[in-house]
């Protein structure tokens, strides 16, 4: 799309590449000193085009070291459900399998922040591989294995063909699932040898596709997430609800019909997480189910993803379109997690 070839990794590059001028860079030098910055050479052209919502996604700001006192260092939980290194296992039927701490780009309201980047972020060795697969292997009541980190799809096809190999010889494993956002932030790595990596045989494949706003869809991504379905990967829709990115019914009913037009289909709308310097982008849940019914309203049953809140303390998702939500404050909510208990949020 550009003469850029390469991903800008540090506020000099941003400011030299036009997309923040010096004074925002210095005035949010210490963000960057605390959370990993990455956009990459596709995500940078689509900013300097002129996507305000693509920018904030991506470019540090000062608001970012405003912490509010709910905000958590591990927002859902992890930790507390992790029994092995690189899985976390909340769900009976599924687990997480976290094998990389790095991502293409850096999310300014990532939920794991602070546990991502360079010198943050952990990538799984050989033995802590096996062992997370033995754990898999050894819990006949896992269905489902969730690929995330940081962003599996950063790895290489070799590695993504030997780690899928792997968990797919697990008898009971009938689904892989990847979460990420390289189809569209670095379509370039969606090669044939990586697809053909990710399909594993006599299993289903899915990759879950992270884009919050119609801006990101460029054509090389469209192009990428085409060739993925082609090959029989059924691809799923994620995306968070973002003040100053999408908390607009227009740009909402965009980006739904972009993932339906493209084969996509919408899976979850997230609430924001309560992680560290990111209160700035949170929507007030009362403007969020506004939304949503604004969504249903206007677009057909195929472009409605499911508005969810993933509970602090590692108690799972929760729809808020539920009854299970009642308002009883000024932005204060008793929410009722899977398992029938109450929480304050």
């Amino acid at each position: 799309m550009s003469d850029l070839d390469h991903t800008l990794t540090n506020l000099d590059a941003l400011v030299a590449y036009g997309l923040m001028d010096e004074a925002s860079a210095e005035a949010c030098g210490s963000v960057a000193d605390t959370y990993a910055v990455a956009v990459t050479a596709e995500m940078a052209e689509v900013i300097k085009g002129g996507s305000p919502g693509v920018a904030a996604q991506f470019l540090p700001t000062a608001n970012e070291l405003q912490a509010h006192p709910a905000e958590l260092s591990d927002p859902i939980g992890d930790e507390a459900h992790s029994p092995v290194a690189g899985i976390v296992h909340r769900h009976r039927d599924r687990v997480l399998f976290k094998i990389v701490g790095a991502c293409p780009v850096y999310c300014r309201f990532c939920f794991r922040r602070e546990m991502v980047g360079p010198g943050l972020g952990k990538t799984l060795t050989a033995p802590e591989i096996d062992a997370a697969l033995d754990y898999i292997a050894a819990h006949t009541e896992v269905r489902e294995v969730i690929f995330t980190g940081g962003d599996p799809l950063v790895l290489s096809a070799r590695r993504i063909r030997e780690i899928g190999t792997k968990v797919g010889a697990v008898p009971h494993i009938d689904v892989l699932r990847w979460h990420s956002r390289v189809p569209v932030v670095d379509p370039t790595r969606i090669t044939d040898d990586l697809v053909e990596a990710l399909v594993v045989a006599g299993k289903a494949t899915f990759i879950a596709i992270h884009a919050n706003h119609p801006d990101e869809f460029t054509p090389a991504a469209r192009s990428a997430c085409r060739r993925l379905i082609a090959n029989g990967i059924t691809l799923l829709s994620q995306s968070v609800l973002l003040h100053g990115v999408n908390d607009a019914s227009v740009v909402l009913e965009r980006l739904m019909r972009t993932f339906v037009g493209l084969g996509i289909n919408p899976y979850y709308l997230h609430h924001g997480d309560l992680a560290p310097g990111t209160a700035h982008f949170r929507v007030p849940i009362a403007r969020g189910l506004h939304l949503v019914g604004e969504l249903r309203r206007r677009v057909s049953g195929l472009c409605q993803p499911v508005y969810v809140l993933d509970l602090p303390g590692g108690f799972a998702k929760v729809p808020l379109t539920d009854h299970a939500v009642r308002e009883i404050g000024a932005g204060q909510y008793e929410i009722d997690d899977g398992c029938g208990q109450t929480h304050i949020y």
